[in-house]
């Protein structure tokens, strides 16, 4: 119970020693308490102090900052406002300068008003003044016109009529005869003009001289060759006119054979084919279909070189493929004669040199002349006429209008459209007429001219006629008795149509009938 006492009170002992340190601390701690407050309490003052003077101080100079913008903004204020009403009144004095101008143009056009006023009055009256004076001059001419019909018992529509008749026979001749000398003069002008343009593009291009014919024969060794080409059961010469599409003729001409076909270009492949094998001497379906195909390729090489070879000389530039291969298929088709592509060429650099000397288009022209016969390279394996296909081949393959022209006008089918289809036309018929140009006997060239004459002599009131320029021209001399002025443009054209009718001709022929009345006499 002791040791229990004991620690009872030692537990007593230690809570009241620990009641009395923590009220000894208490107090400490109040005391200084107390003596930190009054200090902060003096800082705090201190710092509000301080604080109100620097807020005493930001206010002073924030109103006197504000004072000084608000004077700031009273004075650009006052400047704006200045400037304004100066620019107030320069309106005002424009408003009064253009007020002053308005009234000076009303004043003007009241003015004008009352001059035009005036004059319209003036017309007026003017006008009134010609009425009354063409009533009376209408008045005066109803009177006379009585008056001369009851002289001549005409009406004024009879009078009118013999009036005009008189009139116009007093200048017929004056009128037929003033017609005639300015129908001369520009003809005249017109014949010189084109005399010498023809002249400068012939002397500026000369073409050589083209007779070739193709050839349609093949020579032979001997005799014994003809056996060969036909073969074991004609299969050989089968086999050669299957692949080429033409017909070979071997009749009694000696050494030689003849190749029939309407194709030109299966014609040349034929030729070269069958002159191959010649040489060679092996001569068998297979070998002719070997030499047939590698001829064929060679063909059409040289088609596409002679087109270039066209474009080349022509210096037309570029053009379809399909053109320039059209081109070299020309080179192995004839007309009387003349090589087609030659011919082509040559219209080619006739129309360009004559587009050059009136100032036209010459490369046009010459591109125009080089393709206005390329009808003719597949008129053949098509229907219709060459110019009829040239112009389908020209528009579809997009060629300029003027060169589609051209085409389709260069025998005159159609009237021509531009200059350069004049001249390709022109230029077409100096190539097919000029000296050498085509191959014609001397026989069939007498009786060409023969027939021409005599048909112009079968026409009634035709005394003579002559073939000249290597009948290109037929000049036809009437009887004056028989035949008047009128009755000779009757003739030209019943001798052209009869021309066209009757003869085979290339080119065109020119008709003159000539009328005149001689007068003779004697003086002893």
């Amino acid at each position: 119970m002791d040791k229990v006492l004991a620690i009872i009170l030692i537990i007593l002992g230690v809570i009241l020693g620990a009641l009395l340190g923590a009220f000894i601390s208490y107090r400490f701690i109040s005391k200084r308490n107390e003596k930190i407050g009054a200090s902060a309490k003096a800082k705090a003052e201190e710092i509000i102090n301080n604080a109100n003077d620097e807020a005493e101080n930001i206010k002073k100079q924030k109103l006197q900052e504000a004072k000084e913008e608000i004077a700031s903004l009273k004075k650009d204020a006052e400047s704006d406002i200045r400037e304004r009403k100066s620019t107030v009144v320069e309106l005002e004095n424009k408003l009064n300068q253009r007020e002053e101008t308005l009234d000076r143009r009303s004043s003007n056009l009241d003015k004008r008003e009352e001059n035009l006023n005036s004059k319209e009055n003036k017309i007026d009256q003017q006008k009134a003044e010609l009425e009354q004076q063409n009533n009376k001059v209408e008045a005066i001419l109803r009177a006379q016109e009585k008056k001369l019909s009851e002289i001549a018992e005409l009406s004024p529509e009879e009078a009118k009529k013999i009036i005009m008749e008189q009139v116009r026979e007093s200048i017929k001749d004056e009128i037929a005869t003033y017609i005639k000398e300015e129908e001369e003069k520009a003809r005249d002008e017109v014949k010189s003009k084109a005399k010498n343009i023809l002249a400068l593009a012939m002397q500026k291009y000369a073409g050589e001289t083209a007779g070739e014919v193709t050839v349609t024969t093949v020579a032979l060794p001997d005799e014994g060759m003809k056996g060969r080409i036909i073969g074991r059961e004609g299969r050989n010469i089968r086999a050669l006119e299957s692949l080429t599409g033409v017909d070979l003729i071997i009749d009694d001409t000696p050494e030689a054979v003849v190749l029939s076909g309407f194709d030109p270009v299966r014609r040349e492949i034929a030729k070269r084919s069958l002159e191959i094998l010649v040489s060679d001497g092996r001569i068998h379906p297979a070998r002719i279909e070997e030499v047939v195909e590698r001829c064929r390729n060679d063909v059409e090489m040289i088609m596409r070189e002679k087109g270039e070879d066209a474009l080349f000389q022509c210096g037309v530039g570029k053009m379809h493929p399909d053109l320039v291969r059209l081109l070299g298929r020309l080179h192995f088709r004839t007309s009387y004669g003349q090589n087609v592509l030659k011919h082509s060429i040559e219209t080619g650099m006739l129309a360009g040199k004559m587009a050059a000397e009136i100032g036209e288009n010459e490369a046009l022209a010459r591109r125009a002349g080089l393709l206005h016969d390329i009808g003719k390279a597949v008129d053949h394996e098509i229907e219709g006429s060459h110019v009829q296909i040239g112009v389908e081949l020209a528009s579809k393959y997009h060629e300029p209008k003027e060169v589609i022209d051209a085409i389709a006008s260069h025998h005159e089918d159609v009237a021509p459209h531009s200059i350069i289809a004049v001249l390709v036309a022109a230029a077409d018929a100096l190539s097919s007429a000029r000296p050498g140009a085509r191959s014609d006997s001397l026989e069939n060239y007498t009786k060409r001219l023969e027939a021409l004459e005599n048909i112009s002599n079968n026409i009634k009131g035709v005394q003579s006629s002559f073939a000249i320029q290597a009948g290109r021209e037929i000049r036809v001399i009437v009887n004056p008795d028989q035949v008047d002025d009128l009755s000779t443009f009757a003739i030209a054209h019943q001798v052209k149509e009869e021309i066209e009718k009757n003869l085979q001709y290339p080119g065109t022929i020119k008709v003159t009938v000539i009328r005149e009345t001689r007068a003779t006499d004697t003086a002893k």
